[in-house]
């Protein structure tokens, strides 16, 4: 399967030492009057990504709230889906992750070969993902609903291990992630010890809810870093982290 320009962009952009910037919404936090506004910030403030979804969907919102955002703007929509189910053919591309981190077939293959047919059928790019869970202080809803034990904080040996493997299997991208509302965020330590062991492009999330920890993420390697949680509460941290992730990349580009 060749590469998608999804993919190729952001290999460029990894190769130039230039950070992403994604926006996660969990359709079971968002409504259609909430967000507008929220995509009105990410259009003003240079987001690479939207992405859609969550560990748990309650509600049947997700295929009104991706028209909508469709409207709203050009912003790559990629869905980050936790089942076969959430798959919807409006968005521009997928995570299909793999729970690398964990030992349950049905997140590793299981969920992937039910959304298989479906996937093949859509106009979706396919973006595979070794999605890896880390402990962020308690459990979250994706430990819980994946019925997996995220990797220790504080071994950031096995968590690069894990993602190399992930990386020689194939798959695209690296997602480290404390998971929504997570209590700590992924440590600098864990993702140094993963940007150095692996090629593909690191995505970092969960517990990013300060400019100080999404400038932490940022310098210890990460290529994309994700916030979600946060942005509900608050969508004018969409222009705060903006602005961090714009500084870093201009400094880049100055040396």
């Amino acid at each position: 399967m060749p590469f998608s320009e999804l993919y190729l962009k952001q290999l460029n952009k990894n190769n130039a030492g230039q950070k992403s910037f994604a926006v996660l919404l969990d359709p079971d936090n968002l409504h259609e009057a909430s967000c507008p506004d929220i995509i009105r910030f990410c259009n003003q403030n240079n987001v690479d990504y939207i992405f859609v979804g969550g560990s748990l969907l309650t509600k049947s919102t997700q295929t009104q709230l991706i028209r909508q955002i469709k409207q709203l703007t050009t912003i790559p929509v990629i869905l980050f889906p936790s089942h076969s189910l959430h798959i919807d053919p409006q968005a521009d591309a997928i995570l299909l992750l793999s729970l690398i981190s964990g030992r349950n077939p049905e997140f590793l293959i299981g969920q992937h070969v039910l959304a298989a047919p479906l996937l093949k059928e859509s106009e979706l790019t396919v973006l595979p993902t070794g999605y890896i869970l880390v402990d962020s202080g308690r459990q979250t809803t994706a430990s819980y609903m994946s019925g997996t034990t995220p990797l220790p904080y504080d071994k950031p040996s096995i968590a690069a291990s894990t993602a190399l493997a992930g990386e020689l299997l194939g798959l695209q991208f690296i997602y480290l992630d404390g998971g929504s509302g997570a209590l700590h965020p992924v440590t600098s330590d864990m993702i140094q010890a993963v940007r150095k062991t692996i090629s593909v492009p690191l995505i970092v999330g969960g517990g990013i809810n300060t400019v100080q920890k999404a400038s932490v993420a940022l310098a210890a390697g990460a290529d994309i870093i994700v916030v979600g949680n946060q942005v509900e509460k608050n969508p004018d941290f969409i222009s705060e982290v903006s602005e961090v992730v714009s500084e870093f990349n201009r400094i880049r580009l100055e040396k």
